[in-house]
């Protein structure tokens, strides 16, 4: 199969051409693949163990979305940063934190990554450069420009990179950020997972104008748009994208339209959507298209691959149910400096 040439970035709104196979040897389509599957193991096991009770409060997943995270965090380093939003298991997984923390963390249990105080919305693992998810809407974008910023002044070869939703860019902190980063040159990926609604609301009812690229086009940041289902797309985009950014041309931003299975949260039954634009959504699976994909370059391994990501996580799941709870005298560590007080 020929290789297509990759679209180039451009201050306008532009949609890639979805990337060829013949850009992608075995090696990295399982990795995508395996690290996408994953992504749905980890969520299916997370929403499993909120319906039997064992993790604390709702959980928002992104069962749909894995070709977004997969495809643009096979592009980075260790060095490189991340941000994320309230729906970040998919983000903290593609950029290398533990399932088995992660799993800690959501049970409130000893040993996750917030010491089991912080719950789904709040992973961090600084060891990979997850900088953390976040449970205010947009509030990871500053959060991102600011380590850019710091990258920048350390003379570093590192970059930034955020993600969050499309109903994001409706507020204040999404033109701050891409100005700040536009006018000082920042070294940062905006990444738009636009799955058409924010919350219970479709964006576009909300949303004036063209639309995200057009904001961003006005503020001086060129990307591109492109199906964030496609996973092979996605790598092809984002690398593209860093390329430029690397070579100094400053901030981009990537658009990609993708659709999130379930409900805004675990206990949202999501009764308010369309039957037929969910089996819509289904029909258009991530993982199913790689999965396409990999058969017709000979791949014969995928079902195993799948096992062993539900093993794992089930796994996980099992040892963070038995983990004990955190001290109560680790109450207040990392939230203030209570100096000589004690607290019985």
């Amino acid at each position: 199969m020929a290789k297509s040439a990759r679209p180039k970035p451009t201050g306008k709104p532009e949609p890639a051409t979805p990337a060829a196979t013949g850009g992608h040897n075995l090696a990295r389509l399982h990795d995508l693949y395996r690290t996408m599957v994953r992504i749905r193991a980890f969520e299916e096991a997370a929403l499993d163990a909120h319906k039997a009770g064992d993790i604390p409060g709702p959980l928002h997943v992104s069962i749909g979305q894995e070709g977004v995270a997969a495809g643009v965090c096979v592009n980075l380093s260790r060095e490189d940063r991340i941000t994320s939003n309230h729906r970040g298991h998919g983000h903290a997984l593609a950029k290398g934190a533990g399932a088995d923390r992660m799993f800690l963390e959501l049970f409130g249990r000893e040993g996750g990554y917030c010491g089991g105080k912080g719950g789904s919305m709040h992973i961090a693992d600084f060891s990979v450069g997850m900088l953390g998810a976040n449970g205010v809407v947009s509030g990871g974008i500053p959060i991102a420009v600011g380590a850019a910023q710091g990258l920048k002044l350390l003379r570093s070869k590192a970059i930034a990179v955020c993600f969050f939703g499309d109903g994001a860019t409706n507020r204040g902190p999404f033109l701050e950020g891409l100005n700040w980063a536009a006018l000082y040159n920042l070294p940062v990926l905006f990444v738009c997972e636009d799955n058409g609604v924010a919350a219970f609301t479709a964006t576009q009812t909300v949303t004036a104008g063209p639309g995200v690229m057009a904001r961003a086009a006005s503020l001086g940041v060129p990307g591109l748009s492109i199906d964030g289902n496609d996973v092979l797309a996605v790598d092809a985009a984002t690398a593209d994208l860093l390329a430029a950014i690397r070579a100094g041309g400053g901030p981009r931003i990537l658009h990609a339209k993708t659709y999130r299975w379930t409900g805004h949260t675990s206990t949202d039954a999501a009764a308010w959507r369309d039957p037929q634009d969910v089996a819509a959504g289904k029909a258009n699976c991530p993982i199913a298209r790689l999965a396409a994909v990999l058969a017709e370059r000979g791949a014969k391994d995928l079902t195993a691959i799948a096992a062993a990501a539900t093993t794992e996580m089930a796994s996980h799941r099992a040892a963070a149910k038995a983990a004990p709870w955190p001290q109560p005298s680790t109450a207040f560590d990392d939230v203030q400096d209570v100096g000589a007080v004690r607290f019985s």
